[in-house]
């Protein structure tokens, strides 16, 4: 399967678990309501509370057996089928604040939904509460400042549409269907990040809900200790619901798809596209992926961008073309829209995957062996390997600087199993152990987690390597802002 129908049509992992409630209650005006607690254990949420939380919002706070449920619980990937207590649509930064206040008074499970991206499936609940910031959408961009204000709820479409039709964009991603709010808390690699940085390092200022319901504002000069934690500290601070970024010219690109077959070759087209990738300008992008496309056939897939003068693009991007005899060349003159697939973002994902993933500092010729023995041994109508380049202006900040430390390495790897929503068990369960098995041989050869792609079963250990040396600073951060661990369903740090 190609890698743009692929990762547009999902990305995600771990099917959850039934809430045994999830059927006992329904949206009856004054009963109680079984819920589940920060610490696991079973809550009753009094029902004039509920009705009370109900009122204060603007938005819809939804129940199990209410209309509109089982859509409004419904998550990217539907591998993921969580059933949450309630669900509070938030309209605004009122609304945020009086459902973080009631999930804090109850200390119940508590999600908060931007996107719905979430790799883990951590953007919704069994038993808890989730926050749902999906109504706010609205991107308002000035183009004298340069500057965006998204909705914590945005899509990378919304803002990639609005901005550029000011010739404008952030870098923000390579998925259109991605949010916003989770991709830049967690980092946030896209196309166009080895000229101009991560999501994260883009971001200018923001408005926050913190654990006691208090509404912040974040920039430089206000609360700068908080922007520097949103900047890779993932969720773990408050609920964002305003980001504020900084804007780059952005024209026409240089890009689409370079594939070539997954043969005898393939070992040598590895090594030359990482020696290429090593001195290749800041302004190309080219995110690799090995799978099979719709007919089975093995490929190695490059997704291209260039985004430096479009006269100098095919001299930048003659090298990939070197690497073998392709299979597709579809390289061309495009819109940055058209390259993020924001046109067409369809907001929900038709496979199921279990996914695992690391930052990669070096290309040896171990690690190349490595992967092609996973390649010649893994199943690729069901199994997808990728990089994505780092590096460049993301590797000139200094990790100090942000919340994100792993400035020093030059890929992002993920491995994952993928299956059909209406896979027998035996199926879903094969296709993950193929996975994880592939990840046993691959994992020791990274360095540090990216916490986009981490997964609902790592360990705090590998997280801990997410943060680096900036881990204590952030668990200081935590415990001013939210000393419960009211916000855990992330790439957790504990309060110190």
């Amino acid at each position: 399967m190609k890698r743009r129908a692929f990762v547009a049509a999902g990305l995600a992992a771990l099917a959850s678990a039934s809430f045994t409630h999830r059927r006992a209650f329904g949206a009856t005006a004054g009963a109680d309501l079984g819920a589940v607690g920060l610490d696991g254990a079973a809550l009753i949420l009094k029902g004039k509370d509920i009705d009370d939380l109900r009122a204060a919002l603007r938005g819809e706070l939804i129940a199990p057996g209410q209309a509109g449920y089982d859509q409004a619980r419904r998550l990217w990937n539907p591998a993921f089928d969580r059933h949450p207590a309630l669900i509070a649509r938030c309209l605004g930064a009122a609304d945020v604040r009086s459902a973080v206040s009631f999930a804090a008074a109850y200390g119940i499970l508590t999600a908060v939904r931007g996107g719905g991206h979430s790799f883990g499936g951590q953007s919704g609940c069994d038993g808890g509460l989730v926050i749902d910031l999906s109504p706010l959408r609205a991107v308002e961009i000035d183009p004298l400042a340069r500057r965006a204000r998204v909705g914590g709820g945005a899509l990378l479409a919304n803002l990639d549409r609005e901005a550029q039709g000011f010739g404008l964009a952030t870098p923000a991603g390579v998925v259109a269907d991605t949010g916003v709010g989770g991709l830049t808390l967690g980092g946030g690699i896209g196309r166009l990040g080895r000229r101009y940085g991560l999501s994260c390092d883009n971001l200018v200022g923001a408005e926050v809900i913190t654990a006691d319901g208090g509404w912040r504002r974040v920039s430089a000069e206000d609360n700068p200790e908080l922007l520097w934690g949103l900047k890779g500290g993932a969720g773990n601070f408050g609920v964002v619901t305003e980001f504020i970024f900084g804007l780059h010219e952005v024209g026409p690109l240089y890009g689409g798809t370079l594939s070539f077959p997954v043969d005898a070759t393939a070992r040598q087209l590895l090594r030359n596209y990482a020696d290429f990738m090593a001195g290749a300008p800041d302004e190309l992008y080219a995110g690799l992926d090995v799978s099979a496309d719709d007919h089975g056939q093995r490929l190695i897939e490059l997704d291209v961008s260039y985004c430096g003068p479009v006269r100098d693009a095919e001299r930048a991007v003659a090298p990939l073309r070197r690497l073998g005899k392709a299979h597709e060349d579809s390289l061309g003159v495009a819109s940055y829209v058209k390259l993020q697939g924001s046109d067409d973002a369809p907001g929900a994902a038709h496979h199921g995957m279990y996914l695992k993933g690391g930052l990669v500092r070096d290309v040896t010729a171990g690690f190349i062996d490595t992967v092609v023995g996973c390649l010649e041994s893994a199943r690729l109508d069901t199994f997808d390997l990728g990089l994505q380049p780092i590096g460049g202006a993301i590797g000139r900040v200094r990790p100090a600087d942000t919340a994100f430390w792993n400035r020093a390495a030059n890929y992002s790897m993920h491995v994952l199993g993928y299956w059909k929503t209406d896979a027998d068990h035996d199926t879903v369960e094969r296709n993950k152990v193929g996975a994880g098995a592939s990840w046993q041989r691959l994992e020791p050869l990274t360095h540090g987690r990216y916490v986009n792609i981490a997964s609902g079963d790592d360990h705090d250990s590998h997280l801990a390597a997410a943060y680096g040396d900036n881990y204590q600073r952030l668990a200081a951060l935590k415990k001013q802002y939210d000393p419960r661990n009211l916000f855990r369903l992330n790439a957790n740090i504990k309060p110190a």
